[in-house]
């Protein structure tokens, strides 16, 4: 029977919409689910993931290191704590695309990315070439499976769940060439493009800087978030 362990992402206060997305992957698999918060406080963030459908147990594994989301200081704790699971999931956004591939490689597995459909417990279905096309990948061996969830693939889990929050604590040791110096983000009234329900996207055709300004407007009566094709972007 599968044990399946979902990496929360956060923001030390609320959770990641595309963790609801990551949840939805893992029941697909079958089997047990836990959810684990690594952080300074998981307080708040461990009773909203708690919440999700289909969540046994949340596991928070505090530590000042855990203050701020580096991928090389989560790395070695993910693969300790996902070294007793079937499998360790994880939202594929860009910090998911960062941090995943390390603990896999800790753990001394391979890992598949960007999942869009579960076939079996190690049979998944996943994009190539920009979803011109769409491949079956089979994972070898018993080992535990490594894979990030293509957020926009899965419908995020409800929120009517009641599961037990327990702490952890790793056995792993941890980097010092890494440390955590500020955060630089542009705050946006917009969704996230990573796991946003819908998006509007404007290419070359668009024609101008000016004319972009269509496509803001869109995604605001939308609710939307906005994306762009090289062509846009390089013009700027």
């Amino acid at each position: 029977m599968s044990h399946v362990l979902v990496i929360a992402q956060h923001d030390g206060e609320a959770l990641s919409p595309a963790t609801a997305r990551a949840v939805s992957c893992a029941a697909k698999i079958g089997g047990d689910i836990d959810v684990a918060v690594f952080a300074k406080d998981a307080g708040a963030v461990a009773a909203e993931a708690a919440k999700l459908d289909g969540v046994s147990k949340v596991l928070t594994v505090e530590r000042e290191e855990n203050a701020a989301p580096l991928a090389a200081v989560l790395a070695p704790q993910i693969a300790a704590l996902g070294k007793d699971y079937s499998h360790v999931i994880m939202a594929s956004t860009t910090f998911g695309k960062d941090v995943l591939p390390r603990a896999a490689a800790l753990a001394g597995t391979a890992m598949v990315t960007d999942v869009m459909e579960v076939v079996g417990e190690r049979e998944f279905k996943r994009p190539i070439y920009a979803g011109n096309v769409i491949v079956t990948v089979t994972v070898p061996g018993d080992g535990t499976v490594y894979a990030s969830a293509r957020a926009a693939s899965w419908a995020p889990a409800g929120a009517g769940g009641e599961a037990s929050v327990e702490a952890a604590s790793p056995d792993a040791e941890l980097p010092t060439h890494t440390e955590f110096v500020k955060l630089e983000a542009e705050e946006s009234e917009r969704p996230d493009l990573q796991s946003a329900p819908r998006v509007v996207s404007g290419g070359r055709g668009v024609g101008s800087e000016e004319n972009f300004q269509i496509i803001y407007s869109l995604a605001e009566k939308l609710d939307a978030a906005v994306g762009a094709s090289p062509a846009p972007l390089e013009s700027r």
